[in-house]
């Protein structure tokens, strides 16, 4: 497949997508058969099925199916067709117009090359009604056959009867739809002819296209009012007649289109932007071409002959290339083979002109390459500049929106004290004692046509919605629920009387679309969307104060200043406590006599400035040492 084609496939895939899909399938067939062999031809059958096909285009049918002048053989195939296309279907329609007759009671459509010379040829020529509603019994939800074949047919007056009882009535014989959902619509009741008019359409052909088209409108009444219409302009001669019967929902042939909420609206000139972005990828002559037919006009057709200027330009330069390349060839070809001098001078000018071809294509190639990407810089800057437009003008509106909201709710609660302020009881006279009253009849909150404890419930439901209140909502204004409410103020910038349940605050409550208070888990848990869950730590972890996990580490044990305490005195008394005496083997004498020395103590010589004794029986000083 070429680059073209693929460009146009992606294009057909683009705008069929961007099209507003249908909740349901409705697929028809128009079948108009005028120019007839064997009798008169009739005027309006084909106008007519030009006129409903077009009707039926507009309301948005899938598949419509226009037919005109079929023969016998025609007929089949066409029927056996829209057959299978019916049986995805939710909604099938199919009208004709032309001849048509009854024979013993059943209904038959002639096609135009019927000979039907005999009352029995019309088996073999004509298609019976029921061979029509086979093609449409697979639709789903309506199956609606339209017969504008109710004219004088000629072909009664010149059959010969084979049988002198078989009754060949004029117009049609009523019918009994034996499928539910099933309806067929006469031009003109049972036994009875149809005008084809003076003017280009019929009478009922008109009026089918004004009023069946109306979005909503349910067939029953459509037809009523076509049935009006005919008997008006055809001053009561011809009354059209519908059999069949519906359910008793309204069916309509075109639904009525959604309402679209509120929004961002999509912009128009997305899908050529999305169109230029696949021709762009291709990047070749053909795409661009194919790009231009279809949106010869506008800024990105604009851009798309500068881009279609360039690869113009890339093709030139590389056909020079080429020929430049041949050139320099038969140049070298001839200087090699000895060729005569005329030969290659003209093969050396054609080289040299090929060269200088070569030379300004690319030079021309450079030039639109340029002027490529500066239209590309500007369709970029462009687009930016649209899309901050587009979201200044979403932002305006969303803010314009909220402001009606915000004075509306203003509107609403002025009204609410304006209608307290009349409901309270005026003095008769001035009473020094009234004033008081009228200053606390002023600062009443709104009234509601909810009780006290409604309201109350009604505060603490919002206020669990919006996670400010983690108790039951049971009406009761507690300390909790008043709590929760200055949270609420904290939180919104709100300034509502905690201490009651007001009109006020429920109305702000329910303006909120999500959680306005943070979520709070005790220590041990963490937030997780609008629930706590338990933190879990690994092996050797634990969880800190501040709900984070922590490694355990081994502490030793310090003794504090109180532990120490008791052991310094203990140490203090025994150091205190008089020496007792211990014998060493060796005496320590000194003016206040001799005695043992001490344990843990030794005797060495000494001066005067020391702690000394006389040692017994000798004059030398010596002095004891302790550790």
């Amino acid at each position: 497949m070429s680059r073209f084609g693929i460009f146009g496939l992606l294009i057909f895939v683009v705008l069929l997508g961007s099209g507003s899909a249908h909740a349901e399938k409705r697929v028809a067939l128009v079948i108009g058969n005028s120019a007839y062999k064997n009798v008169p031809r009739l005027a309006n059958p084909v106008n007519d099925a030009g006129l409903i096909g077009s009707m039926l285009r507009k309301v948005g049918f899938d598949i419509v199916d226009v037919r005109q002048d079929l023969s016998a053989a025609e007929t089949r195939k066409t029927l056996r067709e829209f057959g299978t296309k019916s049986r995805d279907a939710d909604v099938a329609v199919i009208y004709y117009a032309g001849h048509g007759m009854e024979v013993d009671g059943t209904n038959y459509l002639i096609p135009t090359d019927a000979l039907l010379e005999a009352d029995t040829d019309v088996y073999d020529e004509a298609f019976p009604l029921d061979r029509v509603l086979v093609s449409i019994e697979p639709a789903k939800q309506l199956r609606l056959v339209i017969l504008d074949a109710c004219r004088d047919n000629p072909f009664a007056k010149t059959m010969k009867r084979t049988v002198a009882s078989r009754a060949i009535g004029r117009g049609l014989a009523k019918v009994e739809p034996t499928s539910p959902n099933t309806m067929v619509a006469f031009a003109a009741k049972a036994g009875s002819t149809a005008s084809d008019g003076d003017s280009r359409n019929s009478p009922f052909a008109v009026a089918l296209s004004d009023h069946l088209p109306k979005p909503g409108l349910d067939l029953r009444k459509a037809f009523g009012f076509v049935r009006d219409d005919v008997l008006k302009s055809t001053s009561y001669k011809q009354e059209p007649y519908v059999y069949g019967s519906l359910g008793g929902d309204d069916v309509s042939l075109v639904p009525v289109k959604p309402v679209a909420a509120p929004g961002p609206q999509a912009n128009p000139q997305d899908s050529v932007r999305r169109d230029y972005e696949l021709a762009l990828q291709a990047g070749d002559r053909e795409a661009w071409q194919a790009f231009l037919q279809a949106y010869p006009d506008g800024f990105y057709a604009n851009l798309a002959r500068v881009q279609l200027r360039k690869a113009t330009a890339e093709e030139e330069r590389a056909a020079a290339t080429e020929k430049a390349r041949l050139a320099e060839q038969e140049k070298a070809r001839l200087a090699t083979e000895n060729a005569r001098k005329a030969e290659l001078e003209k093969a050396t000018a054609a080289a040299k002109a090929a060269e200088e071809a070569r030379i300004a294509a690319e030079k021309q190639k450079l030039i639109e390459q340029a002027r490529a990407e500066a239209a590309e810089q500007q369709r970029k800057a462009a687009e930016a500049a649209a899309a901050k437009a587009l979201a200044e003008k979403q932002a305006a509106e969303k803010a314009q929106a909220a402001e009606k909201a915000k004075a509306d709710l203003v509107t609403r609660q002025t009204a609410e004290r304006s209608t307290v302020e009349q409901a309270a009881p005026q003095p008769s006279a001035p009473q020094p004692a009234a004033e008081p009253q009228k200053v606390a009849a002023l600062a009443v909150p709104p009234t509601s046509t909810l009780s006290e404890a409604e309201l109350a419930k009604s505060v603490q439901l919002e206020l669990r919605r919006v996670g400010c209140l983690a108790s039951a909502a049971d009406g009761d204004w507690n300390a909790a629920a008043q709590r929760s409410l200055t949270q609420f103020n904290k939180y919104a910038g709100t300034k509502f009387d905690v201490k009651l349940a007001s009109v006020d605050a429920l109305d702000a409550l329910k303006a909120k679309q999500g959680r306005v208070c943070p979520l709070v888990c005790d220590r041990g848990f963490r937030a997780d969307g609008n629930s706590c869950v338990k933190i879990t730590c690994r092996a050797g972890y634990r969880v800190n104060e501040d709900n984070e996990c922590e490694k355990v580490q081994d502490k030793k044990p310090v003794a504090t200043r109180d532990d120490a305490k008791p052991r310094d005195d203990e140490r203090k008394k025994v150091e205190s406590a008089p020496s007792k005496p211990q014998a060493t083997g060796q005496m320590f004498c000194n003016s206040a006599g001799c005695r043992p020395v001490r344990q843990g103590c030794r005797l060495e010589s000494g001066s005067s400035n020391r702690t000394a004794g006389l040692l017994s029986g000798g004059g030398t000083g010596v002095i004891e040492i302790c550790n």
